[in-house]
């Protein structure tokens, strides 16, 4: 029988695309995610009938997470959108798979839109919208240590893993 996914379950990695020998950045508070794929269509009326095709695909991630004084993910958002740069974004499923590894999706984007909520009662909220360049691919990580799963579960925040397909460490 089918498992349903739990969105508290899909957390969400970035990296700097300058990053060469770095390791991947949690984004600490995060409170929901989105990845959408669009499919454009063609669509053209001819003598003879309509013809129908399929067009350009594209993808956004969006990410939503409260602002933290100093959190190494959320600084690499805010710096990749301040000198125009692409990011690395993997979205992953922290529950392992049959492989007893971790799901995830990786891509590059770049920031089209961030916005900083402050509301007079409660958090500041971040809202950034990320446009994929090219597209996404599917794939596995390594399990992610113990420590890290806790650190995640405790919204602890800099928590790193090296690397797509490279095992996890913490900082």
């Amino acid at each position: 029988m089918a498992e349903l996914l739990n969105g508290k379950d899909e957390i969400y990695f970035v990296q700097p695309i300058d990053a060469k020998g770095t390791d991947g950045l949690f984004i600490a508070f995060q409170t929901e995610g989105t990845h959408t794929k669009e499919q454009d269509t063609l669509d053209e009326s001819t003598k003879s009938g309509r013809i129908v095709g399929y067009g350009p695909k594209n993808e956004n991630f969006e990410l939503t997470y409260y602002a933290a004084v100093t959190d190494p993910g959320q600084e690499a958002i805010e710096a990749a959108y301040d000198n125009e740069k692409p990011i690395k974004v993997w979205k992953a499923n922290k529950n392992k798979n049959a492989n007893g590894k971790h799901n995830a999706v990786y891509g590059h984007a770049i920031i089209e839109s961030l916005e900083v909520s402050q509301p007079q009662d409660g958090f500041v909220e971040t809202s950034v919208t990320l446009p994929v360049l090219g597209k996404t691919f599917k794939g596995e990580l390594d399990p992610l240590p113990k420590e890290v799963l806790a650190a995640i579960e405790s919204s602890a925040g800099a928590t790193k893993f090296e690397q797509f397909k490279e095992s996890p460490k913490t900082t």
